[in-house]
Order: C-alpha cells, then sequence, then structure tokens
C-alpha cells in the first residue's frame, strides 16, 4: 500500500501526541492548523493506519480513538478518563491468563484488547482541589 499525502499529514498529526483522538478531533483540529483535508478522507487514512498496526485504536463510549504508540510489541492501555492521559501496559500474567482461559475452552489462534479506564493522578489531585 503506498503512502499518501494525506495519511502521511494524518500520521504527521499524531506524532508525539500522548492521548488519543477521535477522527473528528482530528479533522478540526488540522484544518484549524490550516491542512486541506475531508472528514472522510480523515477517517479513511486512519483505518488504514490501524489496518498496518501504525496507530492503535481504542472504543470510549462507541466512538473510535486513534494514537501512534512507542512500542511494536503487544501491550493494552491504561488510560484517564478525565484528561485523556494514556499509559501503555504489559502484564505477561494477564497473557498468560488470556491463553490458559482460551486453552481450557478448547480455543487457539487467540486474540484481545484491553483498555483500562481510571482517573490519573494530576486529575485526582486537581478534583480534590
Amino acid at each position: 500500500m503506498r503512502n499518501t499525502k494525506q495519511r502521511e499529514a494524518v500520521k504527521a498529526f499524531l506524532e508525539g501526541k500522548k492521548a488519543f483522538f477521535s477522527a473528528q478531533q482530528i479533522f478540526t483540529q488540522m484544518v484549524a492548523e490550516g491542512t486541506e483535508i475531508s472528514l472522510p478522507t480523515v477517517y479513511r487514512n486512519l483505518q488504514r493506519l490501524a489496518d498496518l498496526d501504525e496507530v492503535d485504536v481504542i472504543s470510549v463510549e462507541g466512538e473510535s480513538l486513534y494514537r501512534i504508540c512507542a512500542t511494536d510489541h503487544h501491550h493494552h492501555h491504561l488510560v484517564c478518563r478525565l484528561c485523556g492521559k494514556t499509559v501503555d501496559i504489559a502484564g505477561p500474567e494477564f497473557e498468560r491468563w488470556v491463553h490458559n482461559v482460551a486453552d481450557q475452552a478448547g480455543f487457539s489462534e487467540v486474540t484481545h484488547s484491553v483498555d483500562i479506564f481510571g482517573i490519573c493522578k494530576k486529575c485526582h489531585e486537581d478534583d480534590a482541589d
């Protein structure tokens, strides 16, 4: 699959960002920064980047959110419900549990995605003030 100018622009927007963003947020901010791009083009390119495993996708209240991850290995996310701060987490014990459950149920070639939502320390402290 060839890289397009639009895909590179979407990818460049996400580079270095710590939080996840919706396609609408990405579109709005890119247009505000002067990028000529349509919302359907943003959606299409985010899907292609997800298909290529170049962005991570989480679902929050039925909406897909996107971010470029710093790691290239299987991991999960701990996401602040207030500010969107995201921490990549790896859990070997959890991975073993998933595979044990699958084995016991007679499943193979198991895949999974786990995102954990909470409130980060900074937001918790800000809320207490």
